[in-house]
């Protein structure tokens, strides 16, 4: 790829927010978090900053361009290979360049001798000759969508798989992305041979710079196609298939890979973030893969002791309550939380030791025998 003015006018790394020592996976997981802020669909007005979070992914997302990228800033303005060094490219430089241009240079193993052609060799390797180091825009990657699920507690435990709704970019329906009108098909630009670039030859050095006729896509579209108008992309809702795992959380955003928004000159699609909404349970809470539930008791169950039935997802289990057990006190029921995997969570009972709001003849004789037969107050600790 030929080196661009933006290499060295723009940092690219301040950009995503990420070191130059950042890895792969770094500066990938800032351009998704960047790109969904600032995606024009979502935030309206954004549109500047979010093709210059593109352009900036699209250099240190690949490699290659990041090598090249980081090798051109080293070598600072020389490196950047643009106007405004005189005979470098500027207003007095080869061929009457204006500086507003953006250019790459490309030394020729053929041109001058010496020192001349050391350097040639030198940046020849860094910025490409020839066809090499020339491209149009080249394959663009389409943008990431996100969408949201309402399912219900049981199928968030459980899992399932469903379908939603998306609303964004997708392949023209009429020309099936081409652009191109139906019966007809993009032709390779006869200007640039399909290149996207044009060479301008001057000597010692080669510029390259965009198609001005097909703008950079090496094709040419004729016939536009009359739905997308050549773009190979409309807005539409589509429903898109997805199968959501056991023991997803609220909250929780579910990567299905490949089906966001179309990429541009055959790049590939973006990806669809379902972010997960689970309905709460009339029974259960969660916390992580483990349940909870509050259960209710007598006082004589919980001062007696008792063996009582609670549910669980799979059916009731027995739980025995041991004598004199105090109002908040949990226990655990191994097994019978979340599942993931081949391993599960536990079921979390909270017993709460029920108070009635009225009381017969009978029940209020009894619990003032019991009162009467209360040696000690149970608040004789506070010392009041």
């Amino acid at each position: 790829m030929a080196p661009q003015r933006e290499w060295f006018e723009k940092d690219y790394y301040q950009v995503l927010g990420v070191a130059e020592s950042a890895t792969e996976k770094e500066i990938t997981r800032a351009y998704r978090k960047l790109a969904k802020q600032y995606h024009p669909d979502a935030n309206p007005g954004a549109e500047e900053r979010f093709k210059e979070i593109s352009a900036a992914y699209e250099v240190l997302g690949d490699a290659d361009k990041r090598k090249e990228y980081d090798e051109v800033r080293r070598l600072g303005p020389l490196g950047a290979g643009v106007g405004g060094f005189g005979g470098f490219g500027g207003a007095g430089g080869p061929g009457g360049a204006g500086a507003g241009q953006d250019y790459a240079f490309r030394f020729e193993d053929a041109a001058g001798g010496g020192g001349i052609g050391g350097l040639g060799d030198l940046l020849g390797g860094i910025f490409g000759r020839g066809n090499r180091g020339a491209r149009g825009a080249g394959p663009q990657r389409g943008a990431d969508l996100e969408a949201e699920l309402h399912m219900s507690f049981q199928d968030a435990v459980e899992g399932v798989t469903t379908t939603v709704n998306v609303m964004g970019e997708a392949p023209c329906h009429t020309c099936h992305g081409t652009g191109a009108a139906p019966g007809t098909a993009p032709t390779v630009c006869p200007r640039c041979g399909g290149r996207g670039v044009l060479d301008d030859n001057q000597g010692l050095f080669s510029f390259s710079q965009p198609c001005p006729t097909c703008g950079g896509r090496g094709v040419r579209i004729e016939t536009p196609c009359p739905t997308c108008h050549g773009s190979g992309a409309e807005l539409r809702a589509r429903r898109v298939r997805v199968r959501i795992p056991p023991g997803v959380e609220d909250g929780q955003r579910i990567r299905i890979k490949g089906r966001g928004g179309p990429g541009r000159n055959n790049g590939p699609p973006g990806d669809l973030y379902v972010v997960v909404r689970v309905a709460s349970d009339e029974l259960f809470g969660r916390r992580g893969r483990d349940l909870t539930l509050t259960v209710p008791l007598t006082f004589s169950e919980a001062a007696l002791g008792s063996t009582i039935r609670v549910p669980t997802l799979e059916g009731p289990v027995t739980l025995r309550i041991p004598p004199g057990t105090p109002s908040g006190r949990t226990f655990r029921v191994r097994g019978r939380g979340v599942k993931s995997g081949k391993s599960a969570g536990d079921l979390l009972v909270t017993v709460e030791v029920a108070v009635p709001p009225h009381l017969t003849d009978a029940q209020r004789e009894a619990v003032e025998a019991l009162a009467s037969a209360s040696e000690e107050s149970p608040r004789s600790h506070l010392g009041v």
